[in-house]
């Protein structure tokens, strides 16, 4: 939510300190997925305090740096790696741990992806799309607005990763996590406790 709340700041007002409150936080909240990600083998709920260190350490140094030089290309690449540490870790999972869950592994990636290289065509071809929008009708012009659309699809990629995350770490407790779909699209996890020997 913090993301979300950063982003609406920032493209409400286009003010570089609503930037931060934007992008920033898109570094915290990979740095979580990770510990997370790293962390939902175990059965004790302890804390391992040298990974945590070492998201901390990162987050911090990341945020100082980002402050101090104010490069974009800088801020995606600490992005792209622990979005990369994260893609590594699910790959793991669905391959070798639970591969039943290579259907939710692969598509939360490629719905990810996909709005990644949305962004990006965005970016590299900004001036060009905006100058063939202004000859196309409204509505096909929203719909081309591949920046509105990185928003939605990491949104979406995002939230079909915490599912994967929630399912490993119930499914490893011995819980029976199941996917159900609300309206026959929206998914959600149903946790049923473990059965009783």
């Amino acid at each position: 939510s913090a993301v979300g709340l950063g982003s609406w700041c920032f493209h409400m007002t286009l003010k570089y300190e609503m930037q931060l409150l934007d992008e920033l936080p898109m570094i915290y909240s990979c740095c979580v997925f990770v510990y997370c990600l790293y962390e939902c083998f175990k059965y004790k709920n302890t804390v391992n305090y040298p990974l945590l260190f070492l998201l901390v350490t990162y987050s911090f140094v990341v945020s100082i740096v980002y402050l101090n030089w104010k490069e974009p290309v800088f801020h995606q690449i600490m992005y792209g790696t622990l979005v990369s540490i994260i893609v590594l870790r699910s790959v793991y999972i669905v391959l070798w741990v639970y591969p039943w869950l290579r259907g939710l592994g692969y598509t939360s990636l490629t719905v990810f992806l996909m709005g990644f290289f949305l962004w990006n065509v965005d970016n590299i071809f900004c001036d060009k799309l905006r100058a063939l929008r202004e000859k196309m009708p409204p509505v096909v012009g929203a719909v081309t607005q591949f920046h509105a659309w990185w928003h939605i699809l990491t949104g979406l990629g995002s939230y079909l990763h915490i599912l994967l995350s929630l399912y490993t770490r119930t499914l490893f407790l011995k819980h029976r996590p199941k996917v159900k779909f609300v309206f026959g699209i929206w998914p959600v996890l149903l946790v049923e406790p473990p059965k009783k020997l």
